[in-house]
């Protein structure tokens, strides 16, 4: 696994629809030699909801992140800065 990848901080926020979302992806490694994507979302200030997909390697994870990551911007989320 690249220890070069940083987690993926999203944000949407819409305040005349009351929407203030956060999304958050990562790469981490499980304790079998695995990699898995760790996401989690809610609503900013909570702790939200988290899930977890775990590949059998960190290429693999990498493209599964940057897909979910590409998916979001496309709903609207952007990027925490």
């Amino acid at each position: 696994m690249n220890n070069a990848t940083h987690p993926v901080f999203l944000r949407r926020v819409d305040a005349a629809r009351n929407m203030a979302r956060y999304y958050v992806l990562s790469l981490q490694p499980t304790l079998f030699g695995e990699v898995s994507v760790v996401r989690q979302w809610g609503r900013i200030g909570t702790r939200g909801r988290p899930k977890v997909d775990i590949f059998e390697d960190g290429r693999q994870a990498a493209t599964a992140l940057a897909q979910l990551a590409s998916r979001k911007v496309k709903r609207g989320y952007a990027d925490k800065d």
